[in-house]
């Protein structure tokens, strides 16, 4: 039976589906719908405006012209380095004169995608969040170059993930406006590297004592592994711990392929020449305060701090240590002549000039530096005594008075306003008719007052403030004794005088002033002004040859081609001695600060002239000298030693006198008599 297909009943066809949409899109919908995204935009926007100034970012305009604070150097007329001055001990160097290992060093130490990432790298901060996380502390910050030059620049020190933020916004603005070797100049001259020194210029001179382009792979690595921890791994304090991260670096500068694996195992097993630390000759220490005072007065105690300026002075180190040894070992001397003295040890100062040129080649302010700053040279006014007097004669001379010329050693005594004042020679004695140049060379005080009351004092004070003597001076005839206070270097000065010709030219500390982007400030060179004629200058000159060889100054001899004058005061209170040769002078003082005694005979020639020959002793090794030029118009003519009478024959009694030919009126005046 055959199944037969049936037909299946016809379904109601499917009405079509409805395409009527379900919402209607009107103006009025659209209108909302921009409204609320604008709405939400603007609240976005305002939040993220109201957190970023609420986290009170700095702006980087001050980054783009970078000037930070730099060291003030001081150098010697040898350009060795004698002082500092600053607020941050940091030299500016210039990346393009940096060795390129050393760039290398540190981007492999502290960064080593800085020349790939934005400023910020993420990568490194996921890390150090992860570290610090699971650590449980922030001890790893994860910061990239450019974020420690923000922070180091812009941002406080402090550990805080609101302050990681601005950093990191910081460091990417920075890294969009400026180049990757502009962010890495500002890093190498602004990085803390320890024991003081901020910078890689500084870094270089504190541990090693060169200049960056004279670093050798060893030692750069060990000032790359410093911004971490510059105490923890300081080569002077943690000598290993250093030699333990300088592996580090190398290892990681061989890693990046900066420097091959031999070269780093043989940097490492180099061994590290550190500079000792200070390193500044403490010899120099009143030179160069006396340099940072004019600098202060000048420029400003700021621009001294942080103005980086480089200053050439003319301090000679050897000689500036010659005296600072011979001024300790003359007071120690005086302790040995003393040895139950209750007033404890004397002061002592000592000041070296140039004739020709004015430069102060040494300077020494006092025995101890760490002990008194007070600078005895330069600061102190004493009395001078009989070291004043060869200004009176050189004004004499210059008035054309001759060495031969008598005044009469007796006493005398003046009278003003009921005051008597009946001045007398050290020795006591009087001497009858004297020469002017007997009275000179025993240093006699009645012939001094004498010729100053004749010449005139007003003369006499014209000429020695021509001669550099800038304090006041008494305008009485007690002038002629050395009474009124003045400096060792302005005596000392004043006798250059008689040792360069007559000329004048006032003391020089600095040469040359440079500051940190090459412009020179000051420069200086001799300015030389004739004071006095050429005769009255080496009349003076012969007269005081004859002081140190047979006069007051005979603790003195030995010196070749010198001359020089002691001086002492009342009581012993001061004792000087000053003396030169063609090339250099040298004043010496010794006494109490207090104003006491410095014991019986303790004179300028006992004193102070013992210093004076054991310092020339040393710096005519350096300064060697001939004999004073003799001016054309001097002749000599011999004559009697104590009556000062012309000769026609040289005798034992007579000497060869230094007359000034332009005096020929008064030489055949005084030949007649």
């Amino acid at each position: 039976m055959l199944f037969q297909k049936k037909s299946l009943p016809k379904s109601k066809p499917l009405k079509a589906r409805d395409n009527k949409p379900l919402w209607r899109w009107s103006h009025i919908h659209l209108i909302f719908f921009f409204l609320s995204v604008c709405s939400l935009l603007t609240l976005l926007i305002s939040i993220i405006l109201y957190a970023l100034i609420s986290l009170n970012i700095p702006s980087i305009k001050s980054i783009a012209s970078y000037q930070p604070p730099a060291t003030t150097l001081i150098y010697s007329n040898a350009d060795i380095l004698i002082g500092r001055s600053y607020s941050e001990n940091r030299q500016l160097v210039d990346l393009k004169q940096v060795p390129k290992l050393v760039a290398k060093a540190f981007v492999a130490a502290e960064d080593a995608r800085f020349f790939e990432h934005p400023g910020v790298d993420g990568w490194s901060i996921l890390r150090a969040l992860i570290r610090n996380i699971t650590s449980g502390s922030r001890g790893q910050g994860g910061s990239t170059i450019t974020q420690q030059v923000a922070r180091s620049l812009l941002l406080s020190p402090e550990k805080t993930y609101i302050r990681k933020v601005k950093e990191a916004i910081l460091a990417y603005r920075i890294d969009k406006k400026l180049s990757k070797n502009e962010i890495l100049h500002i890093y190498m001259n602004q990085i803390y590297l320890g024991e003081g020194a901020y910078g890689i210029g500084a870094a270089a001179k504190t541990y090693f004592g060169k200049d960056v382009n004279q670093l050798d792979l060893a030692e750069i690595a060990v000032l790359a592994g410093l911004p971490q921890a510059p105490s923890r791994y300081s080569p002077f304090k943690h000598y290993n711990k250093a030699k333990r991260r300088q592996a580090y670096v190398l290892n990681r500068m061989a890693e990046d392929g900066y420097i091959s694996p031999t070269a780093a195992r043989r940097a490492y097993k180099e061994a590290l020449l550190l500079a000792p630390q200070g390193g500044l000759p403490e010899e120099a220490s009143y030179f160069v305060q006396y340099v940072k005072n004019y600098l202060t007065t000048k420029y400003g105690y700021k621009k001294l701090q942080q103005g980086g300026l480089k200053i050439f002075t003319t301090v000679d180190l050897q000689l500036q240590r010659a005296a600072t040894s011979q001024v300790r070992q003359g007071v120690t001397l005086w302790g040995a002549r003393h040895p139950d003295n209750k007033t404890g040890s004397p002061e002592a100062s000592l000041v070296c000039i140039d004739v020709q040129t004015g430069h102060v080649l040494a300077l020494v302010g006092g025995v101890n530096f760490a002990n008194s700053q007070f600078d005895r040279a330069t600061q102190a006014k004493r009395q001078p005594g009989s070291a004043f007097k060869p200004l009176v004669y050189a004004t004499a001379f210059n008035k054309g008075f001759l060495p031969n010329s008598i005044i009469i050693d007796e006493p005398i005594t003046f009278t003003t306003n009921n005051q008597t004042w009946e001045p007398r020679n050290f020795s006591g004695s009087f001497y009858g008719p004297t020469t002017l140049r007997n009275a000179l060379v025993h240093s006699r005080n009645i012939p001094a007052i004498k010729l100053l009351r004749e010449i005139g004092v007003s003369e006499t004070v014209t000429m020695a403030k021509a001669m550099g003597i800038d304090s006041p001076l008494k305008p009485n005839l007690s002038l002629a004794l050395g009474s009124s206070e003045l400096s060792l270097l302005e005596l000392t000065s004043a006798y250059t005088v008689f040792a360069n010709n007559g000329r004048y030219s006032p003391p020089l500390f600095i040469k040359k002033i440079i500051d940190r982007n090459g412009t020179v400030l000051e420069e200086n060179t001799a300015h030389h002004t004739q004071v006095m004629t050429e005769e009255s200058a080496f009349q003076t000159t012969y007269l005081l040859k004859s002081a140190i060889e047979e006069g007051t100054g005979k603790n003195a001899r030995g010196i070749p081609f010198s001359a020089g004058k002691t001086g002492t005061t009342d009581r012993n209170m001061d004792a000087w001695f000053i003396g030169y040769n063609p090339s250099i002078a040298t004043g010496v003082w010794v006494g109490h600060d207090q104003h006491i005694s410095l014991g019986p005979n303790e004179t300028g020639g006992r004193a102070a002239a013992p210093i004076w020959r054991k310092f020339m002793a040393e710096a005519i090794k350096t300064y060697q000298s001939h004999d004073f030029k003799i001016p054309n118009s001097i002749t000599f003519i011999p004559i009697n030693k104590e009556s000062g009478d012309f000769e026609y024959l040289n005798t034992d009694d007579s000497l060869w006198e230094a007359f000034a030919k332009g005096n020929m009126k008064r030489w055949s005046e005084r030949s007649q008599e």
